[in-house]
């Protein structure tokens, strides 16, 4: 039986020698949308996991901050993702691929980097005011990218750059973005700027109860295909990231599903041309302001 056009297209990747690197925001998300993936992959070629946002910040913690801390069953926020770090480094052992912690704050933590004016006592009392994203429902989770965060994403191309020298070197895997979390539209606008091959991932679980951006893929003309190799070992994997396992999954079953992976519809063995940019006319989104932000 002939291969489908994305196992036909990674085959060729893979075999191609080229290295794979797989932008993962936080510490669970490249196993969670691609463990299948990366499991046959590891195996046969060089593959590495960037993950992005791997640090927590002291308090004051804002609302969503606490309410997450509390969901998790802890107060401390870095010993939470010391603990985060250690079962991503377990798990990607694991599937025999290199890793790399980029030390970027993650989005509900990450603060301004210059306090507004005439705030800095109060954000002791009221830290939403010092925050990049305020609120988790109202400003990280609304698909946007802060205009406070252009540090941030001048940090994420500079990762890519790094692990990845050269214009035209390797492919890169990134979310898509789905669930409108801006940490994952962020590593999204960072890999489509980044001018290397771009494969995108349908980010797992929020791909359950949210569909992807048709602004973006529209445009980039992404055709979505299937892959169900490797997924019998899929949840015993995702359950190793125990801090997270159960606030993601309540209902205690990591549901089998197939990873999802959206090409550009033209896309065979020798796309995109080395040196050309992943995204049309080689531009990418533009950082659009998140209602409300400070």
């Amino acid at each position: 039986m002939a291969d489908d056009p994305l196992t036909r297209f990674v085959r060729t990747v893979v075999g191609s020698g080229v290295p794979i690197l797989v932008l993962s925001p936080h510490l669970d998300d490249a196993v969670l949308s691609c463990g299948g993936l990366l499991g046959w992959a590891g195996r046969r070629a060089p593959v590495t996991v960037a993950t992005l946002f791997t640090e927590a910040a002291p308090p004051p913690y804002t609302l969503s901050a606490r309410q997450y801390l509390k969901q998790t069953g802890t107060d401390d926020a870095q010993e939470l993702y010391a603990e985060r770090r250690a079962e991503d480094r377990r798990v990607l052992e694991r599937l025999g691929v290199r890793q790399c912690h980029a030390g970027l704050v993650d989005g509900l933590f990450r603060r301004l980097r210059r306090p507004r004016p005439g705030t800095k006592r109060l954000a002791r009392f009221l830290p939403e005011v010092s925050h990049v994203y305020p609120t988790y429902r109202l400003h990280l989770s609304r698909g946007h990218v802060s205009p406070y965060d252009s540090g941030t994403l001048r940090a994420v191309g500079e990762t890519v750059d790094a692990l990845l020298p050269g214009p035209t070197g390797g492919l890169v895997l990134a979310p898509l973005g789905v669930g409108g979390h801006a940490d994952h539209v962020l590593v999204r606008t960072a890999a489509a700027r980044s001018g290397r091959r771009v494969v995108y991932y349908s980010d797992f679980p929020y791909n359950q109860h949210a569909v992807a951006d048709p602004g973006f893929t529209g445009p980039h003309r992404l055709v979505a295909r299937a892959w169900e190799r490797g997924l019998d070992r899929k949840a015993e994997l995702i359950r190793e990231y125990r801090t997270q396992a159960d606030a993601l999954f309540p209902e205690g079953r990591v549901p089998r599903v197939p990873e999802v992976y959206l090409l550009p519809e033209a896309a065979d063995d020798t796309w995109p041309p080395a040196g050309e940019p992943a995204s049309p006319g080689g531009t990418a989104p533009r950082i659009r302001t998140v209602g409300g932000a400070p």
